[in-house]
């Protein structure tokens, strides 16, 4: 199954799809209005989300599929937001060619260890349809266009589309600059959904597409793999979760396939659109903040 959560002038709603029929979850039990209440729900009684969510099907009202895209909002609300970096050839190179020190790019390619690093907070992040935020001294921004796996407690329960915005001046200058590179305002973007881990089934094999747009014309336009990961997703989450006492609910992104070229950046009103096999679309415009 999918999950939107969507705004509306009544309430807050957590909405699942299954197939072409989508329903109300929290219409059937008012308890359960956000995503992390269903994971919450699925923990404690020891199912599966999408066994929870089957449990509400029958006194749910049903949801016109078609207007999910329009009002979806963050499918979570996650405490944390973390990535993980050089975890695609392409990735690799970017970073060596932006780097004074191209070296510690590959070493972490390499490496039995990836690069795993905080991201943003719930107030950082946005979702479909909202502003991705470039910073005002930065002077070559680009999107990253990312799997991200969705946790509860540490525990694999979904997948969503993840946009882990980033200062390549700023990073390029000095690794050491990395948290400035990522964690500021409007850094992240999530969704539109969050598709569970039993319907997306392997995860190291979905498609994925990236375009940017600036005032109508398309200026990237490219497709990749996940297949194309160094690592699994689940080598990912276990590095992320060492030694580190995670939150009840979590994203990680997996790291991007799609760069584009060295000679291009980010501007305030451009349109980035993000779509991953078996999630869906998240679009977001650009904003400086």
């Amino acid at each position: 199954m999918q999950y939107y959560a969507l705004a509306g002038a009544e309430r807050p709603a957590l909405v699942a799809r299954d197939e072409d029929d989508a329903f109300d979850l929290t219409s059937s039990n008012p308890k359960v209005e956000t995503f992390s209440d269903l994971a919450r729900a699925a923990d404690i009684t020891n199912q599966s989300v999408d066994d929870v969510a089957r449990g509400l099907l029958d006194e749910a009202d049903s949801f016109p599929a078609d207007d999910l895209s329009e009002r979806a909002r963050r499918p979570v609300v996650p405490d944390e937001v973390w990535a993980a970096g050089v975890t695609y050839h392409i990735s690799e190179q970017a970073r060596e060619a932006e780097s004074g020190m191209p070296d510690v790019y590959l070493d972490v390619y390499e490496g039995e260890r990836p690069e795993i690093f905080f991201k943003a907070t719930a107030s950082r992040t946005v979702g479909p349809n909202e502003a991705v935020g470039i910073r005002g001294d930065s002077s070559w921004d680009v999107p990253e266009p990312e799997l991200g796996v969705v946790l509860y407690r540490g525990d694999i329960v979904g997948y969503t589309v993840g946009n882990d915005v980033s200062s390549r001046s700023i990073e390029g200058e000095n690794p050491l600059y990395l948290p400035q590179a990522k964690v500021y305002d409007r850094c992240c973007s999530i969704g539109p959904c969050i598709t569970s881990a039993a319907d997306i089934g392997d995860a190291q094999n979905l498609g994925m597409t990236m375009t940017i747009e600036r005032d109508g014309e398309v200026l990237y336009e490219e497709s990749a793999s996940t297949a194309e990961m160094v690592k699994s997703c689940e080598e990912l989450v276990s590095y992320y979760a060492r030694h580190n006492t995670v939150p009840e609910t979590a994203v990680l992104l997996t790291g991007t396939a799609l760069v584009p070229s060295d000679d291009f950046t980010l501007q305030e009103g451009d349109d980035v659109r993000i779509e991953v096999d078996d999630i869906g679309v998240l679009e977001n415009t650009v904003t400086v903040v």
